[in-house]
């Protein structure tokens, strides 16, 4: 086990150190300018989109609603990177590692919006569903001819959702239910197995119907804790913000370890929880049912603003707050837990262990689709998908006994690994998004809700959902 962990860790260190970093930001600067600052210019348009139902008049065709594919990509976001993530970016890297989450979340958006277009623009056809299916592994076959290039985005998303990041949300309830219950890890994580087993075999409508039911309602919760917590230290708010700024340049050394670790560790935390550029919410997008590609593009974007700059930092401030808890006291979950209590009580440790259970629950089950709809991609086998499972079960089961260390150095290095490989695929294709922007604002200038067809942009007439025959029947035109 020491071999394979060291070679873990070597690999996070080559990757978080240099490549990841530097392609990534770069990206997320290059496609801001590049889209026009998309993210910030259409922020009004996102809400409104959000609202959104599925488009189809067929009652046949089982789509996906925009909101539905936000709340499947958003319970894969908001989970532990949001609750405990935070734990260990602020331990490791400082407070000024939340100015770091910002900063990409904020640029990092963009690449949220040209991915999540990409992927409605050449979703296929799913006969299992009689919906959508797609995601990165689609355009890379499609749009770059590398269908090589696609199978390798999805084996490293199967085993780095389905596998990797299903060890750390288990491993996350099992440490933060022991912290308030004194549960032993196993016993709490036989029963999260079990409800998996339940949800994944449902298929994908139940797990829509699961996590638009859960998401909202885990994440009014959670903020509401944390604005009370604002409330009660609001004379402490200058001060706070003053420590994240001043700690993100390096200006508070005896925190953290300066500057580099702060933004190691900011970037790092801040990817693993609102996956802008990950490749991963572009699988969730491409199921949405939608007349423009556009539109899921805005909703996907928003998702990340709501995970980083809402959830994320109500963590941070929770945390940052409570000033008689020094960060190394305890590790990820328990540190948001103690914080917590100092704040409002002893009752916040069992609050947060509910929280994070159905955090990350659904995160599991979002986690589980990725895979699931990536395997597909690379045969349709129901052999596959039921193998496919039962080792989701086991690793989830494994994640609540696995040390803290272990499950999220693994989930780092297949999150660094695929990310990458996106990445790339974007820098070659990311261009083709900005023509279709264009023709969503031109027609919403003209007071039209957007509808977008293959033969309105020279190029795209083989993109196979956006036939003008297909989509004027969706419409009812």
């Amino acid at each position: 086990m020491s071999v394979i962990e060291n070679i873990i860790s070597v690999g996070n260190d080559l990757f978080w150190s240099y490549i990841l970093i530097i392609v990534l930001v770069g990206l997320a600067l290059y496609f801001t300018f590049k889209t026009g600052f998309v993210q910030f210019k259409n922020f009004k348009e996102m809400f409104r989109l959000l609202g959104d139902s599925t488009q189809s008049s067929d009652e046949n065709q089982k789509g996906i609603s925009s909101f539905q594919a936000f709340t499947i990509s958003t319970a894969t976001r908001v989970g532990t990177g949001n609750v405990a993530g935070v734990a260990v970016a602020i331990s490791l890297g400082g407070p000024g590692a939340v100015f770091w989450m910002w900063v990409i979340a904020l640029f990092g958006a963009s690449l949220a919006f040209v991915e999540s277009t990409l992927a409605q623009m050449y979703k296929v056809k799913d006969p299992g569903t009689n919906g959508f299916k797609g995601g990165p592994a689609y355009y890379m076959e499609r749009a770059m001819g590398k269908r090589w290039m696609g199978v390798l985005f999805a084996i490293l998303i199967t085993f780095c959702f389905g596998f990797a990041f299903n060890s750390i949300q288990t491993n996350t309830i099992a440490s933060a239910f022991n912290e308030a219950f004194g549960i032993e890890p196993l016993i709490i994580g036989s029963i999260i197995t079990i409800l998996t087993g339940f949800v994944i075999f449902g298929g994908v409508t139940r797990i829509a119907k699961v996590t638009q039911a859960v998401v909202p309602v885990m994440a009014i919760l959670y903020v509401a804790l944390a604005l009370y917590v604002v409330v009660i230290n609001y004379s402490e708010i200058p001060a706070v913000f003053g420590l994240i700024v001043s700690s993100a340049f390096g200006l508070e050394q005896a925190v953290g370890g300066g500057i580099g670790a702060a933004i190691m560790n900011g970037v790092k935390r801040g990817l693993f929880s609102n996956e802008a550029g990950m490749g991963s919410a572009p699988v969730a997008a491409a199921t949405a049912n939608v007349s423009h590609p556009v539109k899921q593009g805005f909703v996907q974007t928003l998702g990340v603003f709501v995970d980083t700059l809402l959830i994320c930092s109500a963590t941070a401030f929770i945390i940052l707050f409570a000033t008689d808890i020094p960060t190394d006291s305890a590790e990820g979950i328990q540190l948001t837990q103690l914080a917590s209590s100092a704040h409002v009580g002893e009752w916040a440790s069992i609050f947060i262990a509910i929280a994070i259970l159905l955090f990350c629950f659904s995160s599991i089950i979002g986690n589980y689709y990725y895979g699931e709809a990536n395997i597909s991609f690379i045969k349709e086998s129901k052999l596959a998908i039921f193998v496919f499972r039962i080792a989701v079960l086991a690793m989830v089961l494994f994640g609540s006994v696995a040390s803290l260390e272990m499950v999220w150095n693994l989930g780092d290095l297949f999150m660094a690994l695929m990310a990458i490989v996106n990445l790339i695929a974007l820098a070659f294709i990311g261009k083709l998004v900005a023509p279709v922007l264009k023709d969503y604002l031109k027609q919403r200038k003209e007071g039209k809700d957007p509808v977008f067809y293959a033969d309105n942009i020279e190029g795209f007439e083989d993109l196979e959902c956006w036939q003008r025959d297909e989509t004027s029947k969706k419409q009812g035109m």
